[in-house]
């Protein structure tokens, strides 16, 4: 399990549940877990593209995500957001199709791309993995108070001159490159789990936005380290363990926050009587 070609695979999920945890905060107090689901989707056709003309995934892949940033962008300036967001991920998935029927060698690839490969990550992943995290995670902290303030109350954030736009174009770009890293990783149709599931529970953990998202790191470390030693022992895929736990996780902060507020409605009813 720590042998030498994995230990490539517990850096770079390591950096991956990481990133996720950070970005996953935002994910879920603006509630835009289905924009954390379709730009994954809509962005791993890129990387066919980016097979198709010779060049890295990587690239392929932010070129994707940015497309689909922009259509939600500019669809929703006037519509619904999911809709919008909905429709840019049609029209991804649409030029993705017509990329896979141009290159005859890409079925590994695609189902790596959809549903995780970590345990055939290389030495080559980490560097871009690596970069594009840091960005991630270091525009996080940079805009953190601004973005929590426009998630909580943007009518205040308004106020204070925080614009709306600017946010979410702001949001969106750094969701764009966590999903870029998490992609390759943990697969398209499971991005959002691990970064809706940890998230989600540490809001049940405490009331502290800095504390909650730390909470939600390593939440999503445990979860992303527990899922590669149980697909390595079990060689079941690495999705199922990682969208398993992470619904899990969302149980026990449920759980537990319905136990801590018996726990205060029982003090309150001993101290009235």
């Amino acid at each position: 399990m720590f042998s030498g070609f994995m230990i490539n695979t517990w850096v770079v999920a390591s950096i991956v549940a990481a990133v996720a945890g950070c970005v996953g905060f935002f994910v879920v107090i603006r509630g835009s877990a289905f924009a954390a689901h379709a730009l994954p989707l809509g962005a791993f056709p890129g990387a066919a593209a980016a097979s198709f003309i010779g060049v890295n995934q990587f690239f392929g892949l932010i070129v994707f995500a940015g497309l689909g940033i922009v259509g939600i962008l500019q669809l929703g300036r006037r519509g619904r957001p999911d809709v919008a967001t909905a429709l840019s991920l049609v029209t991804l998935l649409g030029l993705g199709t017509l990329f896979l029927s141009m290159t005859r060698e890409y079925s590994q690839e695609v189902y790596a791309l959809l549903f995780g490969q970590v345990l055939g990550i290389g030495a080559k992943d980490f560097a871009p993995v690596a970069a594009v995290g840091a960005i991630s995670v270091a525009a996080i902290v940079t805009l953190f108070r601004p973005l929590l303030l426009n998630s909580l109350s943007p009518e205040l954030g308004n106020a204070r001159g925080v614009s709306d736009r600017r946010s979410e174009l702001c949001f969106l770009i750094i969701l764009a490159l966590a999903t870029t890293v998490t992609l390759p990783v943990v697969g398209a149709l499971l991005v959002f789990s691990l970064m809706v599931g940890p998230a989600s529970a540490a809001r049940f953990f405490t009331d502290r936005p800095l504390h909650a998202m730390l909470i939600s790191m390593g939440v999503a470390l445990v979860t992303m380290w527990s899922a590669i030693a149980l697909s390595y022992v079990s060689n079941w895929p690495i999705g199922f363990f990682v969208g398993s736990m992470s619904a899990v996780c969302y149980g026990v902060g449920r759980t537990w926050a319905w136990v801590r507020l018996s726990k205060r409605q029982a003090t309150l009813a001993a101290d009235l009587s």
